[in-house]
């Protein structure tokens, strides 16, 4: 993952998919160079381009990808300013828990969710027993990232994350998944003008970036090819075996809101580094909102609370750490679980 346009313009970061945030220095310290980049005459900056783009072309050639690739997909690429201002403002980021999941999870999404079920059930089964994903998870997930397939985003794969990789943020990360795409281009025999997807150069209806298509795609209907824009069963099924492949656990939910009690410790609110049994989290205190006691044994179960003291809290289970993988904020991982539950994630 992983946001895709369709939520900033639609639902998801990186969508981002997939890595953490930058530190307060590390923000300080990018927005500065854009600030330094964008202070350059428009010629010299166009050139700084054109000397970073040849030397990428020289990679990519190095790394076996074909001239008739590289000069499809780089031989007229120009940075596109709106990706970056894009990805300055992910709404994991900058919105509330609340907010997030409002704009997320409309009544709309749940009915359309419910109705895709319904109507794909056979083929959910199929995926069901081959990757042990639950439905409900692989339709939510799918539901956020494209809503159900209708907003894959129209931007230039290829140029989105030239634009990113030229960018000082996070330049390793896309520079890679741009010579990614360029092996996607290569395995699918497609011209660079027809690969698609978010700002930030996610694919398909389940929004993968091009390391996770050549990673985890699967051809689940068998025609010779993983078609992540227009198979269904292809859709389900890499959505399936991303989250297998990472540890999901097909007899396990991902957790379920909590209220905490006052003066509780906040350094043990970590859904990544702090787990206890769910027995402790009940001796410390923790309870459902009805005042209940929690439910489940899991061993491991830990706390998220994005939005801070005296905000929404959650118990999360591994499920919910394996969903960092596919997109790290906190938020986005709740309106996963969340949208799940109203869909009937059994």
């Amino acid at each position: 993952m992983r946001e895709s346009d369709a939520a900033s313009v639609d639902p998801r970061i990186e969508t981002m998919h997939r890595m953490p945030d930058a530190s307060r220095l590390g923000r300080r310290a990018a927005l500065g160079a854009i600030a330094a980049v964008a202070a350059l005459p428009a010629a010299e900056a166009a050139t700084d381009f054109r000397t970073w783009l040849h030397a990428l072309r020289a990679e990519a050639q190095a790394k076996g990808i074909s001239k008739r690739v590289i000069d499809d997909a780089l031989g007229t690429l120009s940075p596109n300013p709106r990706i970056i201002e894009l990805d300055r403002r992910q709404p994991e980021v900058v919105q509330s828990l609340d907010a997030y999941l409002t704009a997320r999870l409309t009544q709309t999404k749940i009915d359309n969710g419910r109705k895709r079920l319904a109507d794909n059930a056979a083929l959910f089964e199929q995926v069901r027993q081959r990757f042990n994903v639950q439905p409900a998870f692989i339709t939510a997930l799918w539901g956020l990232e494209s809503d159900y397939g209708r907003f894959m985003g129209d931007f230039s794969t290829v140029g989105s994350l030239a634009t990113l990789a030229h960018d000082g943020r996070r330049s390793a990360f896309f520079r890679e998944e741009l010579l990614n795409a360029l092996r996607v281009l290569e395995r699918r025999n497609m011209r660079s003008a027809e690969l698609r997807g978010s700002w930030a150069g996610a694919m398909g209806q389940c929004q993968f970036m091009p390391s996770n298509y050549l990673a985890y795609a699967v051809d689940h209907d068998g025609d010779g090819k993983a078609d992540i824009w227009n198979s269904l069963g292809d859709v389900f099924a890499s959505i399936a075996n991303f989250l297998g492949k990472l540890g999901w656990r097909g007899d396990e939910g991902w957790g379920y809101e909590v209220t905490l009690p006052a003066g509780f410790d906040r350094a043990l609110i970590d859904p990544e580094n702090v787990r206890r049994p769910v027995a402790e989290w009940q001796a410390l205190g923790v309870r459902r909102p009805s005042g209940g006691p929690l439910a489940g044994r899991d061993p491991a179960a830990s706390l998220s609370q994005p939005d801070g003291a005296g905000t929404r809290a959650f118990l999360v289970t591994g499920n919910f750490r394996t969903l960092r993988r596919w997109n790290s904020p906190q938020r986005f991982r709740i309106a996963v679980g969340l949208l799940a539950d109203r869909l009937g994630a059994a």
